[in-house]
């Protein structure tokens, strides 16, 4: 790397992923997903959370190669029958809440050119194996953190002019640090003040208890219901055990779930979605009843129509509030991955709903939550479609109207 200070940079970006991201503790198990590239950060990564005294750090591996391998050649009774043994490491770190630190860093077109029902196929059983672990991360029961690493292959997709990979690795990483304040002279301080700006705005939303949100911008006019005693999120929240965790970094957003009974009219995406090894742009949506009565992509369709036969698919889990003057939208970068991406727009979920989007949601049983208009699923995919040009009004249960978002910005 050529980057000024990388070095220093990286271990104060691992140290952040397990300071503020999960806040490790002594005896704490933690597990790390990261791919073979980004060796040295997992190794950092590692350092730190024993440093701070974990109990075990668990490392999952993953290639972007092998992964495209597997989706291509593997036999198809293995590839759609996840093994009992990756389930059981599942229930192992739901058993001993172990906090989840994610670095993602694939390739968006990874899995570009393969049979979309394959891949769909795998997914779905892969989300079957995983739903324990899901429902214990959408029910915050325990602590989890999503961060970014450069790749080449991922950097050259974001800075095409570069003159060589390496100068897209390094672009990008210092888009990375940027977006996680690592550029900041205190990392640490300067995500405690994000979080208390973004919980202000959470608390407004909280009190004002909106029955109903009216999207307006080219290609959206949407009306989404708010169950009621719903709850607006900002960046960090809490595990049942009252440890504070930043689910993504970065973050810029402002969250709650949608009544999935309650959603109509028409919405479009504004920027590209990396999904399932794929890109898809120019998606549109019609909703009605709270379903998706028609939808399509510019491109990648087939792989849409797939993802919206998952069960809970064709209804919203989340609606966030992004403006549209946050540091990732005015960088002026598209990264192809959603962790950022979202980050610049606001935007919106299919399938599954948080539990505690909804006062006392995560004592629910699964039918008190469908009850209480929390969207059941085994998948949650984000989709930007915000901009400079959109109006989003609360509507209150008497129809009076209160600005929210003019011109993709806090009223």
């Amino acid at each position: 790397m050529t980057l000024p200070n990388f070095d220093k940079s990286l271990k104060q970006y691992a140290e952040l992923a397990v300071d503020i991201g999960v806040a490790v503790k002594p005896g704490d198990t933690v597990y790390l997903q990261i791919a073979v590239d980004q060796a040295k950060l997992a190794q950092l990564i590692v350092a730190a959370a024993y440093d701070r005294g974990a109990a075990e750090v668990q490392v999952q591996w993953h290639d972007d190669l092998i992964k495209r391998l597997d989706m291509a050649h593997m036999a198809t009774s293995r590839l759609y029958n996840i093994p009992d043994f990756i389930k059981g490491q599942f229930d192992y770190w739901v058993d001993h809440n172990a906090k989840r630190i994610t670095v993602i860093s694939a390739d968006p077109d990874n899995l570009a050119g393969l049979d979309p029902q394959r891949i769909a196929n795998y997914q779905n059983a892969f989300n079957q194996a995983y739903a324990r672990l899901m429902d214990a991360i959408s029910s915050m029961k325990i602590s989890w953190t999503i961060i970014g690493a450069a790749s080449p292959k991922w950097a050259e997709k974001v800075f095409p002019d570069a003159n060589t990979p390496e100068e897209a690795t390094d672009k990008l990483w210092a888009a990375i640090f940027k977006t996680t304040r690592i550029d900041q002279p205190d990392p640490e301080a300067a995500w405690k003040a994000h979080d208390q700006q973004l919980r202000t705005k959470a608390d407004w939303l909280n009190a004002e208890q909106f029955d109903r949100l009216h999207y307006v911008a080219p290609g959206t006019d949407l009306v989404v219901g708010l169950p009621k005693h719903h709850i607006w999120e900002g960046a960090g929240a809490y595990n049942p055990r009252g440890e504070e965790f930043m689910a993504n970094m970065p973050t810029e957003e402002v969250f709650t779930a949608p009544d999935f009974r309650r959603i109509d009219g028409t919405v479009a995406s504004t920027k590209p979605l990396s999904y399932s090894g794929n890109i898809l742009e120019g998606m549109h949506f019609t909703f009605k009843n709270g379903q998706v009565v028609d939808a399509h992509a510019d491109r990648g369709d087939a792989v849409l129509q797939n993802l919206l036969k998952i069960p809970g698919a064709r209804s919203l889990g989340e609606v966030s509030l992004v403006p549209d003057p946050s540091p990732i939208s005015q960088s002026g970068l598209i990264f192809f991955n959603t962790l950022y991406d979202e980050n610049a727009s606001d935007h919106m979920a299919l399938g599954q709903a948080y539990p505690f989007s909804v006062k006392d949601g995560v004592a629910m049983t699964t039918d008190q939550r469908t009850a209480a208009g929390l969207n059941q699923s085994n998948t949650h995919v984000d989709f930007m479609m915000g901009s400079a040009d959109m109006n989003i009004d609360g509507i209150k249960a008497d129809g009076t109207v209160v600005p929210i978002f003019r011109n993709g910005d806090w009223a």
